[in-house]
């Protein structure tokens, strides 16, 4: 799983949401938060941002870690 999937998700949990929920309150739709937590690569960036926006944060350039 991508890491910002794992951050969606463990947040999302962390606010007590269903994917459902979460799809609802952040203005997605279900699937993509599915493919998001799922760890697909092809997403787009602007939801992905989306999603993001309900923890304050958002995806900016940065250094690739081969750490994981």
């Amino acid at each position: 799983m991508n890491k910002i999937g794992k951050f969606v998700k463990e947040n999302r949990k962390k606010l007590g949401l269903t994917q459902k929920e979460f799809a609802i309150r952040s203005g997605l739709g279900l699937r993509f938060v599915r493919d998001l937590e799922q760890g697909k690569l092809t997403v787009r960036l602007d939801k992905v941002n989306q999603a993001l926006f309900m923890f304050g944060m958002e995806a900016v350039p940065g250094v690739i870690s081969h750490d994981e």
